[in-house]
């Protein structure tokens, strides 16, 4: 199961105390997958239509918990190789519809189906408890998230502007940056950020996943700190080598050149030790002269012994060229 999967079966078990939440997440189940059928003779229907078996076991239980209804389900296999399966809810009873429907506040005063999902104006979402709720429908009808091992992305569909506009607004309230893509056809809420995304989980009360999901980003990150550290490790091998392989190149041609006895005392001392421990770090060969010297002492050292090799390498080429 994928971890997008595991959410929305965890998701579909969470029920509702309060009726209004209920009729939030009702609400919102309706906005993103459903669809409102209305005859010839002005008779109401509701049908709901998912390959999520969690989304269509969740909205039958809201609506007989609810409203004591008992919607009628289809189950119709597919064709294609995975042989899908694609669920059907349908409130058939035009009473039960409209009960339904005004509650969820998505029929007007003259019976025009209408959905205002904003903040200020829809009262099925004015309360923290219902917009938590109506997010959680949203997602559970319409939402993913990524496999976390590989990235973190949280998305919800909508099929208009306007409403994923309303979707971004709610989840903003939330303090969480939501932004808008167009996908075809198609408006998506998304979110990028680990940390807000699990703040998400939180919001939706997924507890389970939340804590899943925060323990991936705790191994990833403490994958990535190990992978930096020996990164950065090998690079100072890699640039501490380097530099040994140019100071032994350079006290070798010193040596061919004039030999050590042109050079100092100290000079002649530390060019030895190199030679003789190519391997040994700054600080090592600086606790074998005598007296000991410091790391900077013993860099400087090098560097006026390649000095002296470039000085005398210039000075072969004058040679040539004269």
């Amino acid at each position: 199961m994928s971890f997008s999967s595991s959410v929305k079966e965890e998701l579909s078990r969470q029920n509702p105390a309060a009726r209004h939440c209920q009729i939030a997440e009702i609400a919102a189940i309706i906005s993103f997958c459903g669809h409102v059928k209305i005859t010839a003779r002005d008779r109401f229907s509701i049908r709901i239509q998912t390959e999520n078996l969690w989304v269509a076991r969740k909205f039958f239980t809201l609506l007989r918990k609810t409203f004591k209804i008992e919607a009628e389900i289809t189950v119709r296999r597919g064709n294609n190789q995975k042989k899908s399966r694609t669920y059907t809810i349908t409130v058939s009873e035009h009473k039960d519809t409209l009960k339904v429907l005004q509650a969820a506040r998505l029929l007007d005063e003259n019976y025009e189906v209408k959905e205002n999902l904003s903040l200020e104006h829809n009262v099925i979402v004015q309360r923290d408890c219902c917009r938590r709720a109506f997010l959680r429908g949203a997602f559970l009808a319409a939402g993913s998230i990524s496999n976390p091992y590989r990235f973190y992305h949280y998305e919800i569909v909508c099929a208009t502007c306007q409403k994923a506009e309303q979707l971004r607004a709610l989840i903003c309230g939330f303090d969480i940056d939501a932004k808008i893509v167009q996908r075809k056809k198609y408006y998506v809420v998304y979110v990028k950020e680990g940390s807000q995304i699990v703040s998400l989980l939180g919001f939706m009360e997924a507890n389970i996943s939340l804590l899943d999901l925060e323990n991936i980003r705790i191994l990833k990150e403490m994958r990535g700190s190990v992978n930096r550290k020996v990164n950065c490790e090998a690079a100072n091998i890699n640039k501490t080598v380097s530099a040994a392989v140019k100071q032994i190149d350079d006290i070798s041609y010193i040596r061919e050149s004039i030999g050590f006895s042109e050079l100092s005392d100290a000079l002649e001392e530390i060019a030895q030790l190199r030679l003789q421990y190519p391997e040994a770090t700054l600080k090592e060969l600086g606790l074998m002269l005598n007296p000991s010297v410091g790391k900077s002492g013993v860099n400087h050292r090098l560097r006026k012994l390649s000095s002296i090799a470039e000085e005398l390498r210039g000075n072969k080429e004058e040679n040539y060229y004269d």
